[in-house]
């Protein structure tokens, strides 16, 4: 049996999930759908398996309350989220303006993606 994540992967793997969610978003969501996608980025700061970087969601999303209007709107919430932390670990910061290209659409070239998009 595998070892559960460590923190590297589980941090990986929840900015992969954060921010495909936040490009399939909807561009006119109901407040239902603002209230949900709300709710989940909040329940990350309640549950998040790293304490530490629990405590520091919760008080970036004191500073920086999520943008959930629509898609473009919380990606781009999400990658300046991302850029935060980036920074407090030393690693480079990610363009948003090329989020949908990231997490969406992908590159223009098709073939550059095995399952393409």
């Amino acid at each position: 049996m595998p070892c559960p994540p460590d923190i590297l992967e589980l941090g990986r793997s929840t900015w992969t999930l954060l921010h495909s969610m936040a490009a399939y978003y909807p561009d006119h969501p109901t407040l239902q759908q603002q209230h949900s996608m709300t709710g989940f980025i909040l329940a990350l700061g309640d549950f998040y398996p790293c304490q530490e970087c629990a405590g520091h969601l919760r008080k970036e999303l004191q500073r920086h309350p999520p943008d959930v209007s629509n898609a473009a709107a919380l990606s781009d919430w999400a990658c300046r989220l991302h850029n935060l932390v980036n920074v407090r670990l030393g690693k480079p910061e990610f363009d948003c303006s090329k989020v949908f290209q990231r997490w969406r659409d992908g590159p223009e070239d098709d073939d550059a993606c095995p399952t393409g998009h």
